[in-house]
């Protein structure tokens, strides 16, 4: 029963269709291509430096290539190889995001999954074309990986509720905000030792998640600023509703009284021809009465 109870809660989550089952299926799925197409490659002979998804997916250091390759800013997000990585990253992900999905919303989750990630490839891009240290790496290294949008999540609701306990195993309860900071400690730790790139990274989305739930406790939106920016374009590229005039037989433009008494009329008059249909069918209607119909539809 405790098995089936599981499944069922697994299909149930999966099937619920809420951004975070959409955000764990999409980075499962590329998951899953990615070892695929590298099992053929392996079987066919086919070697690189890299594997085909890194070369195409991976977000590079080399501000050369990244100008090639500029959608990889996002579709690295997505990308892990190894089972372990995804694994964690996962796990990690559905605890935050199931408390993130609580208290902020889906629409909120996707924005800082997504701009955390993109926050996260601008420091790892940054720190390896500044720091002397990469000078020997920055030409060949690339980021993949989904830890710097799940830290920007986990960060993000550490501090919209940072006193929120959760239980668990083997630490028992423990508050959001010092399990926050510890998966922060770590990766600053960490960058002198291996994966620089990648703690790196997730340090640049845990700001991002810092910094965009401090301005929404403010009530402040970081990204209102975009807001007339999209309405701009919205207008520019949304069709202009063309301005009809009606004329006299004179050629005299009609008055707003002259105009709306004729809106009326053949408001009037379409009017009984649709109740002459409804009573006795389109074929009872005259041939002036079909053409006034078809003239109307077309307008």
């Amino acid at each position: 029963m405790k098995n089936r109870s599981f499944i069922d809660d697994f299909m149930k989550f999966f099937f619920s269709r809420n951004m975070l089952s959409r955000l764990i299926l999409v980075n499962v799925i590329v998951f899953i291509l990615a070892n695929i197409t590298g099992l053929f490659m392996s079987l066919y002979n086919v070697h690189h430096d890299h594997s085909l998804f890194t070369e195409w997916f991976a977000v590079p250091s080399n501000p050369a290539i990244l100008i090639q390759k500029p959608w990889t800013i996002f579709t690295y997000m997505f990308l892990q190889e190894e089972f372990m990585h995804i694994l964690f990253n996962m796990i990690t992900l559905y605890f935050g995001g199931t408390l993130f999905l609580q208290f902020l919303g889906g629409k909120k989750l996707l924005t800082t999954y997504i701009f955390g990630g993109v926050s996260g490839a601008a420091f790892y891009i940054l720190a390896f074309n500044y720091f002397p240290a990469f000078s020997d790496v920055v030409k060949v290294s690339y980021a993949l990986g989904a830890s710097a949008s799940v830290l920007a999540v986990l960060v993000a609701i550490a501090i919209y509720v940072p006193d929120y306990t959760v239980q668990l195993v083997l630490f028992g309860r423990i508050k959001m905000k010092y399990i926050a900071l510890v998966f922060v400690l770590i990766d600053v730790l960490s960058i002198e030792k291996e994966n620089p790139g990648g703690h790196i990274a997730h340090l640049g989305g845990a700001l991002f998640g810092f910094t965009y739930v401090m301005l929404l406790k403010k009530n402040h939106n970081m990204f209102d600023f975009f807001k007339p920016v999209a309405a701009f374009f919205k207008k520019l590229f949304t069709p202009k509703p063309k301005l009809k005039v009606e004329y006299k037989k004179n050629g005299r433009p009609l008055t707003d009284d002259e105009y709306t008494k004729v809106r009326a009329e053949k408001q009037k008059k379409m009017d009984a021809i649709l109740d002459k249909i409804s009573k006795n069918g389109y074929n009872s209607l005259s041939k002036e009465e079909k053409e006034f119909l078809f003239s109307a539809s077309n307008r």
